[in-house]
């Protein structure tokens, strides 16, 4: 070990590592109906009938193809799972501290990450949340701007 560490150059420090997110073709038309048509749009298994949202390119359960298989989804659902996120970081979209939910969309069967409009006391499991749109775009998730409790 002694001789490890005289080989070792330690230096104290933060590293920033920016990236650029590529959604390919399903991420992308899921990224393109929210921007032009404030439309949330999943894909469903032909063989299980399992909704995915944000919609994959093939199903966990069967390995089948789903791109071809597209359904709308309503803008409500309900909350599964929640954090309130209190350290902020630049790249939050949101001051500190927020709400960090996970929602399941009405006809969906698994839930979406997305941000909760509500006080963190006043966010339950089980609530009934509906998407707000954004009035600027971006091209990305947060042309859904939030969900706000119903």
């Amino acid at each position: 070990m002694e001789d490890l560490q005289q080989h070792c150059a330690i230096k104290e420090g933060k590293l920033a590592l920016p990236y650029q997110y590529f959604a390919g073709r399903v991420g992308s038309k899921f990224i393109i109906s929210l921007r032009d048509k404030k439309q949330i749009l999943g894909v469903k298994c032909k063989k299980c009938n399992k909704v995915y949202v944000p919609p994959r390119q093939t199903c966990e359960r069967d390995f089948e193809l789903l791109t071809d298989n597209w359904v709308e989804l309503g803008d409500t659902g309900e909350v599964t799972n929640f954090t309130v996120v209190r350290k902020a970081e630049k790249h939050h979209p949101r001051p500190a501290p927020f709400v960090l939910g996970l929602i399941k969309l009405d006809g969906a069967d698994t839930p979406m990450a997305h941000i909760i409009d509500a006080a963190p006391d006043k966010v339950q499991i089980g609530m009934k949340v509906k998407a707000v749109f954004a009035k600027q775009t971006t091209n990305t998730i947060l042309d859904i701007e939030c969900f706000q409790p119903v």
